[in-house]
């Protein structure tokens, strides 16, 4: 029996998938994964993979990326699914050709009627007898990557090419592959994977494929465990929104722990410190990192306790925050952190700063040098960034550009520009300048994801005009608004309210709770009173409007900080 997985990334499908299979072994069948543990058993399909996933390759078209999919899946067909299959063996795939009609076609909008011809020749007829499709709420499937991301020590700025079109691209996929279950319901299998306890998936999955096996009917295309979140109906005041949310994130506990501390990452409030002051022994390193942009004397105090625990996540977490207590802390962490200390000083041109940063150079450091130099001015800086070319660290260089806008700074990013467009277009956040234009116009077809982010904050006609063209194809037309109390921002919340509900309420983040904005919050929870992401971003929301009045402050997060909590969030 062929048994094919898929699903948007995110969603589960490779935990699903293993565990599925070391389940049927248990039971006595005989089992190949041919991407056991998420890795491709072809080492030439891996070859292929790494190709299709190297976001350096903006030039590839979408339908030479199919290709190469292709290619891919007709590999691992040849060299471990059919063979298996002659074995008699039961062989499990995460993803096969039908991926690649979900990417390409819904997801890149090639026509699906050249796309089947060319995998019907890919798969020499060989079809999946079951395909399970693992659906998940793709910005929960968000939630898990970058918690993957940071649990295996990845940061945040890796994107594949997949990653570069925007977080819209999951949507259409997801789309796609619900399409693709309608039109053949007895071949697929659609198992729901929000907030259900993962034993219970398991088993319900593990009796659906065991009745598959054994020939009995199975009539149900849907399995939906039920749901452990609670569900409200009716409307939603913002006073609802902390008690919902904690009581939200308190099921999520009992299934995913570790989701459930990255969850409170940057998030103010009593509430909010309770429940990382109850993590602290199990997760040190998740809730260090996830007090980034928290300055707060209960934040302080945490890190005190957790800096001999997770030293490098403490580093991480002061992201944005200057000042004495932030040097002290700094200084004090060097010794374990240096990478994270020196990355985590953008936008700081004290003399503590500094200091630390010639400590650096003293090191051997200059690569993070250069990575916490955005925001930084001055002939020092300018010496470090030259240091930067003649050791060819591009990369790192074009980023240490981020914040300035003067002639001098484009210049430097014109002459990086053969060596790293991506890494220049995110040195150009909340920049107007002639190079910084120019990408935006080049890439915005090819790295739509952060030509939008590079607007955050912009309020030129070509920034707007960007963000009406990309607000129907993925959320990071409205990240780019975060804070903005403009009318225009306020138009493009209310018309995709619906399509990007929990980037919306984000970007009211920094905004005091008018009448728009108490509206606006009420209305999507409405319309989604069971996602997870949804509550979060509403308590955020509210929990530092809160903050910001008991200051008498309202002011919008500046550039460093909110690029910091880009980092950890990404929603």
């Amino acid at each position: 029996m062929f048994i094919d997985f898929e699903g948007i990334d995110g969603s589960g499908k490779t935990t699903l998938s293993n565990l599925l299979a070391g389940r049927l072994k248990k039971l006595g069948y005989r089992v190949a994964h041919a991407r056991e543990g998420g890795e491709l058993r072809s080492s030439t399909a891996r070859r292929v993979r790494e190709l299709t996933r190297d976001a350096r390759l903006l030039e590839m078209s979408p339908r030479a990326e199919f290709f190469l999919n292709l290619a891919r899946d007709a590999q691992q067909l040849e060299e471990v699914v059919a063979p298996a299959l002659s074995r008699g063996e039961v062989c499990i795939t995460d993803r096969y050709l039908y991926s690649q009609l979900a990417l390409s076609g819904g997801g890149r909008g090639l026509p699906m009627s050249e796309l089947r011809p060319a995998c019907e020749l890919a798969s020499q007829g060989l079809w999946p007898d079951l395909v399970i499709l693992v659906d998940v709420d793709p910005d929960l499937a968000r939630w898990r990557k970058r918690l993957g991301k940071a649990q295996a020590g990845r940061g945040s700025d890796g994107d594949s090419r997949k990653g570069l079109a925007g977080a819209g691209l999951a949507v259409r996929v997801r789309e796609s592959f619900l399409a693709l279950a309608k039109e053949d319901p007895r071949r697929w299998l659609i198992l729901e994977n929000n907030d259900a306890p993962l034993h219970v998936l398991e088993q319900r999955l593990v009796d659906a494929v065991v009745a598959r096996l054994e020939g009995r009917d199975t009539p149900v295309q849907r399995i939906v465990p039920m749901s452990t979140t609670p569900v409200h109906s009716g409307p939603v005041d913002v006073e609802d929104v902390e008690p919902r949310f904690f009581q939200a994130l308190d099921t999520v506990e009992l299934r995913e722990p570790s989701l459930a501390v990255w969850m409170l990452g940057g998030l103010p409030g009593l509430m909010a410190h309770q429940r990382r002051l109850a993590f602290v022994e199990r997760f040190p390193a998740l809730t260090a990192r996830g007090l980034l942009g928290l300055g707060d004397e209960a934040a302080w105090t945490l890190r005190e306790v957790l800096a001999p625990l997770a030293p490098a996540q403490v580093a991480l977490g002061l992201g944005g925050l200057t000042g004495a207590r932030a040097s002290m802390m700094r200084e004090r962490l060097y010794a374990q952190a240096p990478s994270e200390v020196l990355q985590g000083l953008k936008g700081d041109s004290s003399p503590q700063a500094w200091a630390l940063r010639e400590r650096g150079m003293k090191d051997g450091r200059l690569t993070d040098v250069l990575l916490g130099l955005s925001g930084v001015d001055g002939e020092e800086s300018w010496l470090v960034r030259e240091a930067g070319v003649q050791r060819s660290l591009f990369v790192e260089t074009a980023r240490s550009l981020g914040g300035l806008s003067d002639a001098r700074a484009d210049a430097l990013r014109e002459a990086l520009l053969p060596h790293d467009r991506l890494a220049v277009l995110r040195g150009t956040q909340g920049l107007d300048t002639p190079v910084a234009r120019g990408l935006r116009e080049a890439l915005a077809g090819k790295a739509l994801k952060l030509v939008l982010r590079s607007l955050t904050g912009l309020d030129s006609q070509e920034a707007w005009a960007l963000r009406e063209r990309g607000s129907s194809q993925t959320k990071e037309a409205l990240d780019s608004v975060d804070g903005m109390n403009d009318p225009r921002a306020w138009k493009l919340r209310v018309a995709h309210a619906k399509r990007w509900p929990a980037t919306v309420l984000s970007s009211l983040k920094g905004l005091p709770l008018g009448p728009e904005a108490r509206t606006l919050i009420s209305r999507v929870l409405e319309a989604r009173p069971a996602s997870l992401p949804v509550l979060r971003n509403a308590y955020a929301v509210i929990a530092t409007a809160s903050t910001l009045d008991a200051r008498g402050t309202t002011v919008r997060p500046s550039r460093v900080v909110a690029d910091a909590a880009t980092q950890l969030v990404e929603l």
